[in-house]
C-alpha cells in the first residue's frame, strides 16, 4: 500500500513561539545518587502520568526495541597557561576534514589536527602553546598552534613529543569534562562518571546522551529479563547541540553536524523490528535511527538510477532539509532495504558518515515509535524535536513538568514520549 505524506516545512517556524519559563532553580546541578530513581514523565495519546526510571520496563510491551547511542563523552575542555601567566581554553568540536571519522583522528599518534573554540584567542600572541601533562608516570610535552581560522572556530595542530600515544589517550592526561554550560559550574571529579553513560564505548562526543544517564546495569538487565530488545548505535555528540537558535525563522539557522556509525546488523535488526515499537534513547538516538530512513531513500533513488554501487558514505550524508525535500512516498521498510543492499554490494559491515538532520513541527516519524529524553532548555533545537514527536502537546508535557517537581536539563529527569500515531 502506497503512503502518502503530507508535509509542513518548518523552514518558516520561529524559534520564538517555542519557548517557556525555566526558573533557574529547576536547574538539576547534578545527578541524584542513583540514576534510575529520576523521574519519568510518560506521554501518550495525550495523557500524561509519574513514574520512574527504575519502572521503565513496565511501560514498554515485550518485543519492543529500545535503540541506545553508545558514544563515550571526550575531555574536550584543555586549559593552556601562556608566558603572561593568562590562561587559554581550548575546545574540541571535531576533527579535520583530513580524517575519515573522529575514531581515526583519535587514534593519530604525535600529530593531529582539530576544530576548536578558542577562550581567550585575542591574546594569544604566541605561535604555539605548550602545556607539559603527566601519562604512564612520564612528563609529555604537549603544544598547540593555530593554523587557520575557516569559520567560527580555528584549526589547531596538536603536538606531543610521545609517539607512543594516541590523541585520546592524550585527552584523558590534558582535559577536563566539558560540562554543558547552562549548568553554569566548574567539572568535579564526580563528573567523569556520572556524565559517561553506563554503556559508553565509542569515544568522539563533547556532551553526554544525557537520556541514557539515567540507565544502570541493574535497569538493562531487567529490560532484558521483560524481554525488551536493547541495541546500540554510535552518534558523536557536537557542541552544536547547545547552539542557541538567534535567527528568527529556522531557515537562517545552521542545524549542526555530526557523524553517526552504525552497523550492518543493526540496520536489519530496525528491518526485523518493524511490526514492533522502536524507541529510542535520547534525542541523538532518534537523529540516527531517522536518518538512517533518509539514507535509504537517497540509497533507493540512487538504485533506481542505477548508480547505488558507485556512491560513497558521504553521497548519503543527509543535509538539514533533507528530510522535507527528498521524496515523500518510500516505505520505511524499501529505504532500509535499499541501504542494506548498497552496504552489501559494497562490502561494508558498517555505514560511517555525518547527518544534519532537524526535526521539527512538520517532521513525520518513519522508524521509530517513542522517545526517551530529558527535559530541554526552551527555544532549542532539541526541543523543537519533542514538538515533533508529540506536537503541540509538548506545552502540555512542560506546564505538567514544572507543576510537578521535575528535575530539568542534562542532569534532570525525564520522559517516555510516544508519537501521536502510536
Amino acid at each position: 500500500m502506497l503512503v502518502c505524506y503530507t508535509i509542513m516545512h518548518p523552514k518558516h517556524l520561529s524559534i520564538q513561539d517555542f519557548t517557556y519559563s525555566l526558573p533557574d532553580y529547576k536547574i538539576a546541578r547534578h545527578p541524584l545518587q542513583q540514576r534510575d530513581a529520576s523521574k519519568l514523565l510518560v506521554y501518550k495519546n495525550g495523557s500524561i502520568a509519574t513514574s520512574q526510571y527504575s519502572a521503565l520496563p513496565e511501560q514498554l510491551a515485550p518485543g519492543t526495541l529500545l535503540v541506545f547511542n553508545n558514544t563515550k563523552v571526550v575531555e574536550a575542555r584543555m586549559l593552556f597557561t601562556k608566558t603572561t601567566s593568562g590562561i587559554v581554553e581550548l575546545f574540541c568540536l571535531e576533527p579535520d576534514e583530513q580524517y575519515a571519522d573522529i575514531t581515526t583522528a583519535m587514534l593519530q599518534k604525535g600529530q593531529v589536527y582539530w576544530k576548536c573554540l578558542v577562550g581567550g584567542a585575542k591574546k594569544w600572541k604566541e605561535p604555539s602553546l605548550v602545556k607539559i601533562i603527566n601519562t604512564g608516570n612520564k612528563a609529555v610535552t604537549l603544544t598547540a598552534t593555530k593554523i587557520n581560522k575557516p569559520g567560527d572556530y580555528f584549526t589547531i595542530a596538536f603536538g606531543w613529543d610521545d609517539e607512543t600515544l594516541s590523541f585520546a589517550e592524550i585527552l584523558h592526561a590534558a582535559g577536563l569534562i566539558p560540562l554543558p554550560p547552562y549548568l553554569n559550574r566548574d567539572a568535579e571529579d564526580a563528573d567523569n562518571t556520572t556524565y559517561q553513560t553506563v554503556y559508553a564505548q565509542h569515544e568522539g562526543s563533547v556532551a553526554a546522551p544525557t537520556a541514557g544517564l539515567h540507565f544502570t546495569n541493574e535497569l538493562l538487565t531487567k529490560l532484558s529479563n521483560n524481554n525488551i530488545e536493547t541495541s546500540f548505535v554510535t552518534l558523536h555528540v557536537g557542541a552544536g547541540t547547545f547552539k542557541p537558535v538567534k535567527a528568527a525563522t529556522m531557515a537562517q539557522h545552521d542545524m549542526h553536524a555530526e557523524f553517526i556509525d552504525v552497523s550492518a546488523a543493526f540496520i536489519q535488526q530496525l528491518l526485523n523490528s518493524l511490526q514492533k515499537p522502536i524507541v529510542t534513547v535520547g534525542t541523538t538516538s532518534l537523529r540516527t535511527v531517522e536518518s538512517l530512513y533518509w539514507m535509504g531513500v537517497k540509497a533507493n533513488i540512487l538504485y533506481e538510477e542505477n548508480e547505488a554501487v558507485e556512491i560513497t558514505e558521504q553521497a548519503l550524508t543527509i543535509h538539514q532539509w533533507d528530510a522535507y525535500e527528498l521524496p515523500q512516498h518510500i516505505s520505511t521498510a524499501a529505504a532500509l532495504t535499499s541501504l542494506l543492499t548498497w552496504l552489501n554490494a559494497t562490502g561494508r559491515q558498517r555505514l560511517i558518515t555525518k547527518t544534519q538532520i532537524i526535526m521539527a513541527p512538520g517532521y513525520t516519524l518513519r522508524v521509530a515509535a517513542g522517545l526517551v529524553t530529558n527535559l530541554h532548555q526552551p527555544q532549542s533545537t532539541l526541543l523543537l524535536l519533542v514538538a515533533a514527536v508529540i506536537g503541540d502537546d509538548w506545552r502540555k508535557v512542560y506546564d505538567f513538568a514544572l507543576q510537578n517537581n521535575f528535575r530539568f536539563l542534562s542532569y534532570g529527569d525525564g520522559c517516555l514520549l510516544w508519537a501521536k500515531s502510536h
